[in-house]
């Protein structure tokens, strides 16, 4: 049964004259209608902001902390429910739901210890000949009000990556959720307020584009952290101009397995990072390169654990591949399927759809100007190619405009150095798919695939700035 939400606004649900339906991608029906904000809205969300700005800076780091290890909680009992509403919501395989809320838990957890500990540093000043009994310290301060936006692909956990560090340092926030996907950020929203927070701490705003735009325009917001598209991102960084940005934006991650490495091992990882998630993760392996002689090994099992992935019915426990997020998404994966077979690359499993579901798909021999190459695919696809030499693989690896993380299999240290300093990523995984992400760690990439850095303490730092406080107490 279809469900209402409006906004929230101040610490209270907030209704508009609008509302839109959220659909589910497997089986198109209705899960909620979400009321729809315009500029009168995120006008009032952004004086709400200003207040719970100043609110949230009056209160102390133990304060801060406790709201956010009470969100922690709040989330945690929440969990069933939020789960399976987003698994409803975006079609995302229940497993992999009950895993994000689980990581949402972390994430608030590892916030909640931060803010303890959020401190400047002491600062040897006494170093001139004028400066003898000179001290000073920095302090963080926050930069203002943060402007979030989110995607729809990691709708709680990503809202966290945001909103917990946020919290942690005593900031506010104003978020613009995924239109496909806001229902997880407003059940957020519900718990931090009951976890104690001030009105104004964290209001969502589901709006169209142009209306959620202004979070980068606004010089109320002087920090916008996005997460989405490459195109958008780059877009709202031009428009934010003065404004300091986080983009953590898109990928096309490959993994090399070298003949040394454990097949098995690999293979595993690779079917994880590839079809987990329905491959919609920017970060979801897309490009495999294998040593040339465990190339034929490893397709073999490779294809053989394509052929067990359960795909469907996202409700499911054992279902690894759901729909992808929309119609529109299902199409454009297939017609780049099409492009490739049409140049000459074997589609070795898979290319066909059920649906929005698409069948995991392993296609060799793809090009590297072929869209399935080098444009992120977002979906259950994965290109499949050999080589022999390693430095030769990690130089087509690195072909590409973006540089979020990589994986590589090999025990040969030479190796994993190579790749470590030839490897233009923001995190070189070893014996580890690029898919790995542990929450604490600092997570971003070069190039297209965006600037600055997520995990609580690494986001801290790019939403505040060091305040110096010279003495003189001789005078």
């Amino acid at each position: 049964m279809s469900v209402e939400r409006k906004l929230f606004i101040d610490g209270k649900a907030r209704g508009t004259g609008r509302t839109m339906p959220v659909k589910s991608p497997y089986d198109g029906h209705e899960v909620a209608r979400v009321r729809l904000g315009g500029e009168e809205e995120m006008e009032e969300a952004t004086q709400a902001a200003l207040r719970g700005f100043r609110a949230m800076g009056a209160l102390s780091r133990g304060q801060r902390a406790e709201i956010l290890h009470q969100v922690a909680e709040g989330v945690r009992r929440r969990g069933d429910e939020i789960a399976s509403t987003m698994t409803e919501e975006m079609g995302k395989p229940i497993q992999y739901a009950r895993a994000e809320v689980a990581r949402c838990v972390t994430t608030f957890t590892l916030a909640s210890e931060e803010a303890k500990r959020w401190t400047g540093e002491l600062v040897p000043v006494d170093i001139e000949a004028h400066t003898p009994g000179y001290f000073a310290m920095t302090v963080m301060v926050p930069l203002g009000p943060i402007a979030g936006i989110s995607p729809f692909n990691f709708p709680l956990n990503l809202v966290a990556h945001k909103l917990a560090p946020c919290l942690a340092i005593g900031s506010s926030m104003v978020l613009k959720p995924a239109r496909q996907t806001p229902l997880e950020a407003l059940t957020l929203a519900e718990i931090v307020h009951e976890a104690g927070a001030p009105p104004g701490a964290f209001n969502v705003v589901n709006c169209e584009p142009a209306v959620g735009e202004r979070l980068a325009t606004d010089d109320r917001f002087p920090f916008l952290t996005f997460t989405g598209s490459a195109g958008v991102g780059w877009g709202l960084k031009q428009k934010a101009w003065k404004k300091r940005v986080t983009l953590e934006l898109g990928g096309n991650a490959a993994c090399l397995v070298h003949s040394d490495a454990d097949l098995d091992h690999a293979v595993s990882k690779c079917l994880a990072g590839g079809f987990g998630q329905t491959g919609q993760s920017c970060i979801s392996v897309q490009r495999i390169l294998v040593h040339e002689p465990i190339y034929g090994a490893f397709e073999k099992k490779l294809l053989e654990g394509v052929a067990r992935i359960k795909a469907g019915d996202p409700r499911d426990p054992a279902t690894v591949v759901g729909p992808v997020i929309d119609a529109a998404n299902a199409d454009r994966i297939l017609s780049w399927i099409a492009e490739a077979r049409a140049a000459g690359a074997r589609v070795l499993c898979g290319g066909t759809r059920e649906g929005n579901v698409i069948a995991p798909t392993v296609i060799a021999d793809a090009g590297r100007n072929l869209k399935v190459s080098c444009q992120e695919v977002f979906g259950p696809v994965v290109t499949l190619g050999k080589y022999r030499d390693f430095e030769q693989a990690v130089g087509a690896a690195d072909d590409s405009s973006y540089g979020l993380q990589a994986g590589i299999f090999t025990h040969d240290i030479r190796l994993i150095r190579h790749a470590a300093n030839n490897l233009h990523v923001g995190g070189v995984m070893v014996n580890e798919g690029p898919t790995m992400r542990v929450d604490n760690m600092p997570y971003g990439g070069t190039r297209d695939s965006g600037i600055g850095r997520e995990g609580p303490r690494y986001a801290m730092h790019e939403m505040s700035e060091p305040r110096l406080v010279m003495f003189n107490l001789d005078r």
